[in-house]
C-alpha cells in the first residue's frame, strides 16, 4: 500500500489493483468482500454503503477522468469510548473506485495501529 498526505493533512493509504490481478469484477463484488470481513470480525459493525459515484453524478459534480464507479463501505471498530474525541475518528470508511483497467482501494489511517494493519491486510487480500 502507498501512503500519501491528502490536502496537506489526511494520511491516506491507497492500493491500486489491475483488474487482471483480482478475481473481483466490480465495485459491488469488492464491497461484498469487505462486508464479509467486517461481519466476521469480532468487534467490527457494518453500517452501510454510500454510492458516491451516483450521488456526484446526480449533482452534476466533477469527477476524475475515466471513473466508472466509486463507493464507500462504512463500518466501525469501536469497542469503547475512552474519550469523546474518538467519535471524530469513527466510523471507518473504505473507498473503492473502478477505472478502465484498475480498482483503487483507499482509506484514512486508523488511530489504532492493529486495526490499521488489519484494514491493510483486507485490501491486500483482494489481489489474486
Amino acid at each position: 500500500m502507498k501512503k500519501s498526505i491528502f490536502m496537506d493533512k489526511y494520511p491516506v493509504y491507497s492500493l491500486e489493483i489491475s483488474k487482471n490481478e483480482t478475481v473481483y469484477k466490480s465495485v459491488p463484488e469488492i464491497l461484498a468482500y469487505f462486508k464479509n470481513k467486517i461481519e466476521t470480525h469480532p468487534i467490527a459493525a457494518f453500517i452501510g454503503v454510500f454510492d458516491h459515484y451516483s450521488h456526484t453524478k446526480k449533482l452534476d459534480g466533477p469527477m476524475v477522468a475515466g471513473l466508472k464507479d466509486a463507493q464507500n463501505i462504512l463500518f466501525c471498530f469501536g469497542p469503547a469510548i475512552p474519550d469523546t474525541k474518538i467519535l471524530a475518528a469513527r466510523p471507518r470508511s473504505i473507498g473503492v473506485c473502478e477505472l478502465e483497467e484498475t480498482f483503487i482501494v483507499e482509506f484514512i489511517e486508523a488511530p489504532k495501529e492493529e486495526l490499521h494493519t488489519l484494514m491493510e491486510s483486507w485490501a491486500k487480500g483482494l489481489a489474486a
